[in-house]
């Protein structure tokens, strides 16, 4: 894949002119949030690929201030995305998402700026068990999401439901696709009704539970070692994206009386997020470190923690009866992910 992302001189001067700051290659991910209104990059409104939980004006939100914000990095600009171009640049090529309903998040923002940037560009979608593919046809780019909430293997054995963290046989659907991005955090804690194994199996020994941040480091480097084993770099490009926060508790933005993260209408001020940062981050960032072939962060956590008034509150799934603080609105936060995603791929 290295000749179509550095394949001409002229980029390279931009690379050079829009990225390079006192001869320090830009952080994408250290920055703030400013108002501009030739944002957002689509109407999430008519945008036909939206799921239903990520349609907050469709779904009654009355404020629309939350998707007219641009992420602005410290001491350089992130290039603005450009869908055409990037369907242009992939043609022929395949990317796809894996991991939880975030993971799907970013997944229908992408094929929204896509849609909206190519409009007469034909397209169609098809489901193929855990796997959704939207083609634009025009250019012959699969845009796919592969839903598996822990990365590593769920197994129905004689003794119930098995999360298997030394075992990734799910990695055969990954394998000859050009892109690959990669998210996973958001069900490691769930427990009860909604936890969806019943026993843990490392090797031989099997739990009915164990620690959830050292099952989650476990099942990272079994898919550390999926990569290092699996992935050609000069063939398949593959991102990591960081922990998507959630905002159920506003002391941790110093709003006490903010019990969720219903009518936040602008984000934290600022560059730094008052309240602590993901603990399973570390985590991450640390098995990233270790990996021979070469991963790229999408390191979305800081700029995502600002942005408690991103969320669908009662205006995802469940409507008025559920709260959702974890989900974006689309368009919303996930797009800034994109656009990072499209300046890493084409301009560094």
């Amino acid at each position: 894949m290295g000749s179509w992302v550095h394949s001409s001189l002229s980029l390279l001067l931009i690379v050079l002119l829009l990225h390079q700051v006192r001869g320090q290659t830009c952080d994408y991910f250290q920055g703030s949030w400013v108002l501009d209104s030739s944002y957002p990059l689509y109407n999430g409104s008519s945008c036909p690929l939206i799921q239903r939980e990520f349609s907050c004006q469709k779904n009654g939100r009355p404020d629309q201030m939350y998707a007219e914000y641009r992420w602005q990095p410290h001491g350089c600009n992130l290039a603005r995305f450009d869908g055409r171009g990037f369907l242009e640049r992939l043609k022929g090529k395949s990317i796809m998402f894996v991991g939880d309903s975030l993971s799907r998040n970013q997944w229908g923002s992408l094929v929204c700026m896509l849609y909206t940037a190519a409009p007469g560009a034909g397209y169609n979608t098809t489901l193929d068990g855990d796997v959704s593919t939207l083609t634009f046809t025009d250019y012959g780019v699969k845009v796919m999401h592969n839903r598996n909430v822990f990365l590593v293997d769920v197994v129905k054995e004689d003794i119930g439901r098995v999360l298997k963290l030394d075992s990734i046989k799910s990695g055969k659907l990954w394998e000859g696709i050009d892109m690959l991005i990669f998210n996973t955090w958001h069900w490691w804690n769930r427990r009860g009704p909604s936890q969806p194994w019943d026993y843990i199996q490392v090797g031989n020994k099997i739990y009915k539970d164990m620690d959830r941040m050292v099952a989650f480091e476990t099942a990272l480097n079994t898919w550390a070692g999926w990569v290092d084993s699996n992935i050609d770099p000069t063939n398949t490009r593959v991102f990591f994206r960081g922990v998507s926060p959630s905002h159920y508790n506003g002391t941790e933005w110093n709003e006490p009386s903010a019990k969720t993260c219903l009518c936040q209408k602008q984000p934290v001020l600022g560059s730094r997020y008052p309240g602590e940062t993901p603990p399973a981050l570390a985590i991450q960032k640390n098995v990233l470190s270790k990996i021979r072939k070469t991963v790229t962060s999408l390191d979305i956590t800081n700029l995502s923690l600002l942005r408690k008034d991103g969320h669908p509150s009662i205006y995802g799934l469940g409507g008025r009866t559920e709260m959702d603080c974890s989900h974006w609105c689309l368009a919303g936060v996930p797009d800034t992910w994109n656009q990072i995603l499209y300046n890493l791929i084409f301009l560094t």
